[in-house]
C-alpha cells in the first residue's frame, strides 16, 4: 500500500501525486484516481470473476446478473440494467452518431465501434485464431471465428428449439416471436426488425447505390440486384425448369 504522506506529499487540504496530473481534496479520491495508473482492480464479482477498480462499478455490474432493469426506453418497451445501455439504445431511435472517424466520413453511436473501425485504417490485427492462421482486428472476432471450427451454439431461444453461435443472431431471431420492430424510418412510417433492413430501405429515399459491379460500371442499392446483374456477365442460370 502507498504511504501517501511520504510518496505523494499528503496534505489535508490538497493531495497531489508525483506525476502532477491531478489534485484531490480527499484521500479516497486520490486512491481511486491512482488505480487509473496502476490498473489495480481490487473488487471482484463472485459470479463471473470480473474485477473492477471501484466498488460503485462492481455494484453497477451486479445489475447485469440480477436482471433488475431500472432504465426504461421512452420510445419503446425495452428496459436496461445500465443507464449507458439505455443511452446507446436511444441512438437507434434518434440516429445520433457522435463518434466521428477522422480518416473517413463514417460515424458511430458508440465509442467502442469507432475504436474497432479505426483498425481498418491502421490494419492492426491483434487477435490470432488458435486453430488456424487467421488474425483479427477486433477482440470479439476470434471467439466468433472459433465457433466456425467447433460448431458451438451457446445461445438458445427460450420460445423454440433453435440455437445460435452469436448473441446478435439470437436477438434478431427473437424478434420473429415478439414481432418487435425497433428500427424506424425517419422519412416514412415503416419500421423494421433488423437494422440492415432499415439501411436497405433508406436507399429508396436517398437513391444511394453503394454496390459496384466488379465487371462493369453499374451500381446497385440491393445485393440481390447485384447478384442478378452478375449473372448477365457469367451466363449463370441457377433456376431450372
Amino acid at each position: 500500500m502507498w504511504n501517501f504522506d511520504k510518496d505523494f506529499g499528503y496534505n489535508k487540504h490538497n493531495i497531489q501525486h508525483d506525476t502532477r496530473c491531478k489534485t484531490f481534496s480527499q484521500n479516497s479520491d486520490l486512491i481511486k484516481h491512482l488505480r487509473t495508473h496502476t490498473e489495480e482492480k481490487p473488487y471482484q464479482y463472485s459470479q463471473c470473476y470480473k474485477t473492477f477498480s471501484q466498488r460503485t462499478t462492481l455494484n453497477t455490474h451486479h445489475r447485469t446478473h440480477s436482471g433488475v432493469k431500472l432504465y426504461q426506453c421512452c420510445q419503446c418497451d425495452q428496459a436496461f440494467s445500465l443507464n449507458i445501455s439505455n443511452i446507446y439504445h436511444m441512438r437507434t431511435h434518434t440516429g445520433e452518431k457522435p463518434y466521428q472517424c477522422r480518416q473517413c466520413d463514417k460515424a458511430f453511436s458508440q465509442n467502442s465501434d469507432l475504436i474497432k473501425h479505426m483498425r481498418i485504417h491502421t490494419r492492426e490485427k491483434t487477435c490470432q485464431c488458435n486453430l488456424g492462421d487467421k488474425a483479427f482486428s477486433m477482440n470479439c472476432y476470434p471467439l466468433k471465428h472459433l465457433r466456425t471450427h467447433t460448431g458451438e451454439k451457446t445461445y438458445q431461444c427460450r420460445q423454440c428449439d433453435k440455437a445460435f453461435s452469436l448473441k446478435t443472431y439470437l436477438i434478431n431471431h427473437q424478434r420473429t416471436h415478439t414481432r418487435q420492430k425497433p428500427y424506424q424510418c425517419c422519412q416514412s412510417d415503416q419500421a423494421f426488425s433488423q437494422n440492415n433492413s432499415l439501411i436497405k430501405h433508406m436507399r429508396t429515399h436517398t437513391g444511394e447505390k453503394p454496390l459496384q459491379c466488379s465487371l462493369c460500371v453499374k451500381t446497385f442499392s440491393k445485393n440481390s440486384d447485384l447478384i442478378t446483374h452478375l449473372r448477365i456477365h457469367t451466363g449463370e442460370k441457377p433456376y431450372q425448369q
